[in-house]
């Protein structure tokens, strides 16, 4: 392994673990509340992040060529970008009306 794919690699597993997380983050905050804007926001993560796994994977793993498992890339992450945009402009639910906690009774 030569020094640069060491360092893609290693940027990909730092990728995958921060990526991972900020979706896991998101992800627990829309069970919490059920905001639309908070599930496009973990979609968006998760498909930001899901492209760089899957480039890297396909160059990696498969043994495709680096253009296109770039081009691949490119494309989860601009539709990625594409859906956190999105988030950013969706309405949040109306007032009192979130979602309690999975496993907790509502006061209703």
């Amino acid at each position: 392994m030569n020094g640069s794919t060491a360092l893609l690699a290693a940027t990909k597993t730092v990728t995958l673990f921060f990526g991972g997380t900020i979706t896991f983050l998101s992800y627990r905050a829309y069970r919490r509340t059920g905001s639309p804007a908070l599930r496009a926001l973990t979609l968006g993560i998760g498909m930001v992040t899901g492209g760089v796994i899957l480039g890297g994977l396909l160059h990696q793993a498969v043994g495709l060529p680096l253009e296109l498992s770039v081009s691949i890339q490119s494309v989860f992450t601009a539709a990625g970008f594409a859906v956190l945009t999105y988030s950013l402009y969706t309405k949040q639910a109306p007032s009192g009306h979130t979602r309690p906690p999975q496993g907790h009774l509502s006061d209703d």
